[in-house]
């Protein structure tokens, strides 16, 4: 038996973390002398809290550990490590595209002197939007929870043998925005006009074009509004955007491709 002390200095982990993990049920000692309330650990608990160490390594959370370590599933343990392995990745690229960012937001501020200068970038014209048929699902949902109401519309254009035509968007229609949670219309364009939700009729709009991953959008909105106020328009509309460029034809981030609309009238 070891004791606690030793235990910490052979798993390279605190006392304290130990008492934590003891509180919290997910590594208790082998054994507690009930008279002075010393706590010891077997041997077989190194590979254990090795084990836990390299899971927090992974990322998991403390409570998913706490699950992970009791699994004997074969097939569970290696989903679970997938899907950890996947968000890592995803994790990964999402920080390049940051690092990327930065270098060329450095590059311009030292050849400009202007700070903001990445957001006088875009060129915003004033375009029709393309007549489109569409499947939609309107929720309140986070932009994180795109993927599963995009999931629900690929089932129907399976389910419903309709033909997408590649063109897919969202719609935003609150008048702010909350990122966990907004009045969001996701659509998939399809060719069949009688399959079809609702159509999107042709109208006029502010456009640009964002090149890059979603989380710089704002960007791009930005300058639109910009230029709205300044050419004596308003918005007539709920704005939107059709992904012309996403991670399933550009998987580099900075290739991606976004058409940014803003209905318009004059004022």
């Amino acid at each position: 038996m070891l004791q606690i002390g030793e235990f910490s200095k052979i798993c390279q982990v605190s006392v304290k973390t130990l008492h934590h993990y003891d509180r919290i049920g997910l590594l208790t000692p082998a054994e507690v002398d009930r008279f002075t309330g010393y706590r010891h650990y077997r041997m077989e608990q190194i590979d254990t809290m090795n084990y836990i160490q390299r899971l927090k390594r992974y990322g998991f959370s403390l409570g998913e550990i706490q699950h992970l370590i009791t699994v004997s599933d074969h097939n569970e343990l290696v989903k679970a490590l997938r899907q950890q392995r996947d968000r890592l990745r995803q994790e990964q690229q999402e920080a390049a595209a940051i690092l990327n960012e930065l270098q060329a937001h450095i590059s311009i501020f030292e050849r400009t002197g202007d700070i903001m200068m990445y957001q006088k970038g875009y060129t915003v014209e004033i375009r029709k939007s393309p007549a489109m048929n569409i499947l939609s699902k309107r929720a309140m949902m986070g932009v994180d929870e795109f993927g599963k109401y995009y999931g629900m519309l690929f089932e129907r254009v399976k389910k419903e043998t309709v033909t997408p035509t590649g063109l897919n968007g969202a719609r935003y229609h609150d008048e702010e925005f909350n990122q966990e949670s907004s009045d969001i219309e996701v659509f998939i364009g399809i060719r069949e006009g009688d399959k079809a939700d609702t159509i999107l009729e042709p109208c006029e709009c502010a456009m640009a074009v964002h090149h890059g991953g979603y989380s710089t959008l704002s960007e791009a909105y930005g300058a639109i509004v910009s230029w709205i106020a300044e050419n004596g328009y308003e918005m007539a509309g709920a704005p939107f955007d059709l992904y012309i460029k996403t991670q399933f034809n550009a998987p580099s981030p900075e290739d991606w491709e976004t058409e940014v609309y803003f209905p318009i009238r004059r004022k």
